[in-house]
């Protein structure tokens, strides 16, 4: 989805203002006030402890984006708080850990962290920061994945993983360059770190894959895969993440030119691959910031037949059966092939305040689709990773407040969390309104 769409509340919101059996590392709260890590911070000890293809989906179980803080950017340089949240803690994942969640993505952006003048050298500062807050998770017997996030974006200044570059030469090299000092740091580390090669690639342009730009995307995903294998020690069979054209279910099942990387160096005996996918489906109830949409499925159109909502506030497309279509797409594809799929982001934003009498219901709809998906995804062997952007007001994304340590949306979290352990969507309540007619909207 559009980085715009994700943050835009957050950044409006700072205007106005002005794994269990993890081999822990051990983890300071050393950060200096630039934001850099003390380099001694973090010692980590690899451990036989392997995640099997057959328990991969179990063991990582219901998933949390610490969304808009590592790969956050003003400009083009990278800062942890420059979209608003406060750099991630200790607390912030003991706090997630405690509510079920047993899986953390750790979105990160290097942009001008990489010296192009010096061999495409990473800032050892911002290494050390990253391996810091894996640190946090694996204190907390969190998984956790790590990507190369907004470096693939069009729309951020300074991105440079793009498919429709005009010199790929330099663009794969500096790819190679950046993932071997990636796997470098985190060699020792097993395999409850998961690596991600990017996130969301494509032109920037909504429109079916264009065949030259998907071939560079194979070709990435395939540099990601030999340059970690390369470098030995865990990195030989820790599980990896790829995506397709711009995460989207339809792009990456169909037959639009999606390739699998080859991954001849796995030392793991079995598969090794797990492939990406984000959903957002129906975007103008999940992530459209307007109030005209803010019902969906049953549930919607069980407040639509007592007559508390008007039919036009009902999403019209991504139905439950669409949900379910394209998560059994990705499994005959994927899953029932050995290919394990993550949902690496899905998530619904706040429209509480569409029909405030009705915030209750509303609040247990958005708890009703997001359970949907994340039951829906683990009943077919599918890992769910619910987007978090950190902000919790009118429009957000948020779960947690990061800042107090609060629970903020305690039914969506409990539906989720039950969704995937129970395997199936939850129940999230009767719809109990008194208000019997209501109009749309907008």
């Amino acid at each position: 989805m559009k980085k715009f769409c994700k943050f835009l509340a957050l950044l409006c919101a700072v205007s106005l203002a002005s794994l269990s059996g993890c081999s822990k590392p051990t983890a300071s709260d050393g950060q200096d006030a630039s934001g850099a890590s003390d380099s001694s911070a973090v010692s980590p000890t690899a451990s036989n402890d392997v995640i099997s293809l057959d328990t991969i989906a179990e063991t990582l179980g219901a998933g949390w984006n610490l969304g808009n803080t590592l790969e956050a950017n003003s400009g083009g340089k990278v800062s942890e708080t420059a979209w608003g949240n406060p750099a991630a803690s200790q607390e912030i994942f003991d706090l997630v850990a405690s509510q079920g969640f047993k899986t953390v993505r750790v979105p990160v952006s290097y942009l001008d962290k990489i010296d192009d003048g010096n061999g495409y050298t990473v800032d050892p500062a911002w290494l050390d920061r990253v391996e810091e807050v894996v640190g946090y998770c694996y204190n907390a017997d969190l998984n956790v994945i790590i990507n190369v996030h907004g470096d693939g974006y069009n729309s951020i200044q300074g991105g440079w993983l793009l498919c429709n570059g005009d010199d790929q030469d330099t663009i794969k090299a500096k790819y190679e360059a950046l993932w071997k000092q990636i796997a470098e740091k985190f060699s020792e580390y097993d395999e409850h770190l998961i690596f991600e090669s990017m996130n969301e690639e494509f032109d920037g342009e909504y429109h079916d894959p264009v065949p030259e730009y998907y071939a560079n995307i194979n070709d990435y995903n395939q540099i990601f895969v030999d340059t970690v294998r390369a470098s030995g020690k865990e990195n030989s069979h820790r599980w990896l993440l790829v995506p397709g054209w711009n995460t989207d279910v339809t792009y990456t099942v169909g037959d639009y030119g999606f390739e699998l990387p080859e991954d001849t160096k796995n030392t793991a005996g079995e598969g090794r691959l797990l492939v990406s996918v984000h959903y957002y489906n129906p975007w103008d109830y999940a992530g459209a910031e307007n109030y005209r949409t803010y019902v969906w499925g049953d549930k919607g159109q069980a407040l639509i037949d007592i007559g508390a909502v008007a039919r036009a506030n009902m999403a019209s497309y991504g139905t439950q059966q669409q949900l379910e279509e394209q998560f059994q797409s990705l499994k005959t594809k994927f899953v029932d092939q050995g290919i394990p799929v993550v949902i690496g982001e899905y998530g619904c934003i706040d429209k509480t305040r569409a029909n405030e009498p009705l915030a209750r219901e509303i609040t247990k709809n958005r708890a009703y689709f997001d359970a949907y998906i994340a039951g829906t995804a683990a009943s077919m062997g599918m890992i769910p990773v619910y987007w978090d952007n950190g902000w919790n007001g009118d429009k957000g994304f948020g779960l947690f407040n990061r800042t107090t340590l609060e629970v903020t949306q305690p039914v969506i979290v409990e539906a989720i969390v039950n969704a995937v352990a129970e395997k199936k969507p939850m129940d999230v309540g009767e719809t109990n309104v008194i208000v019997k007619k209501a109009g749309s909207n907008d």
